[in-house]
């Protein structure tokens, strides 16, 4: 377990400078290749010649590429300054950027909107873990009956119907109509009561579309494993339904779907922009809908950083679960 834990951990470190470089190569090399000014990127809007200028300067976008990739790579480990002339800005580690539109670094942004896209992403996990490993499993085990057949019909328009549509007609009936919940975003520390009813619509909107996914997933990964030999052999030793299922047909079952939660995890990392949207929550996803909107690359760019290295992570966690989920799974 060891051994393989350090492979892995090994593996994600490169992972991460291959991100890191071809992060670099979409904001800084393409643009050049395609006849862009980079610094007409960085500068926002309003850009008169002397503002894309001193960005220019202070991005150093004149040095060589690989002087340019140093700082860049620098940055992110102990900050870095941008200087153009006199006017020296200090940005501190890590830096994700810095935002010369707004005249502030990135990662404070990052982490003031991070921890709400976090909680919207984990609460929905939640729900759609439990709707759609429910109804998954028990639409394998009753293949062809009507709760099969309503179950996979709902799949069916959780996958079909948009977020935004679902999300408003939700916000229309139990929020203003029957003002069951909230339909505001409450921080947690003003409010940890008014932070859960404003959040239960978005957690189950999201989980709407995700559970979807994974009931028929599950669904489909159940009806595959209960037709293998192990399972028949369970039962020839006289091990009851529900044992050869929770023992040995669930385990075998979650491996994809373990797959599967850490890569929707990892992305939403940067933020449900549908979701976040449609509910006025300020995460990530929102704030990176307003950069692109105001062009304000430095802020894209770090929303960039951060979800490729979630979705690292995240699938990290998952590899190390499969020793535990699934039992043919060694870890060496």
């Amino acid at each position: 377990m060891l051994t393989y834990l350090i492979r892995r951990l090994f593996a994600v470190a490169v992972m991460l400078v291959v991100i890191i470089l071809a992060v670099f190569c979409i904001f800084f090399l393409i643009p050049k290749w395609t006849g862009t000014d980079p610094a007409t990127m960085f500068v926002g809007k309003q850009a008169d010649k002397a503002s894309v200028e001193a960005v220019r300067e202070k991005l150093g976008l004149a040095d060589p590429v690989l002087v340019q990739l140093l700082e860049f790579f620098k940055g992110i480990f102990v900050g870095r300054e941008y200087s153009a002339g006199g006017d020296v800005t200090n940005c501190s580690a890590p830096c994700f950027g810095y935002s010369f539109r707004t005249e502030q670094e990135i990662w404070p942004v990052l982490t003031d909107r991070l921890p709400v896209t976090l909680a919207l992403a984990l609460g929905a996990a939640v729900v759609w873990l439990i709707i759609g490993l429910t109804a998954g499993v028990v639409s394998a085990l009753k293949r062809g009956s009507i709760w099969d057949r309503i179950s996979m019909t709902a799949a069916l328009a959780g996958v079909s119907l948009p977020i935004y549509f679902t999300g408003l007609v939700s916000l229309a009936l139990f929020s203003y109509q029957l003002g069951l919940v909230s339909n505001k975003y409450t921080p947690f520390a003003e409010s940890p009561g008014e932070w859960f009813s404003g959040m239960i619509l978005p957690w189950v909107t999201l989980a709407f579309l995700f559970g979807a996914m994974y009931a028929r997933l599950t669904r489909a990964t159940m009806l595959e494993v209960m037709g293998e030999d192990y399972i028949r052999t369970a039962r020839a030793k006289g091990l009851t339904e529900p044992v050869v299922i929770r023992r040995h047909a669930m385990r075998s079952a979650l491996t994809p779907v373990i797959t599967l939660l850490g890569v929707d995890l990892g992305a939403l990392m940067g933020g449900a922009i549908l979701t976040e949207t449609t509910f006025s929550i300020p995460g990530l996803g929102q704030a990176v809908l307003k950069a692109i909107s105001d062009k304000d690359l430095p802020l894209i760019l770090g929303v960039t950083l951060i979800t490729a290295t979630a979705v690292v992570v995240a699938n990290l966690i998952v590899d190390l679960l499969y020793g535990l989920i699934d039992p043919r799974v060694r870890l060496g």
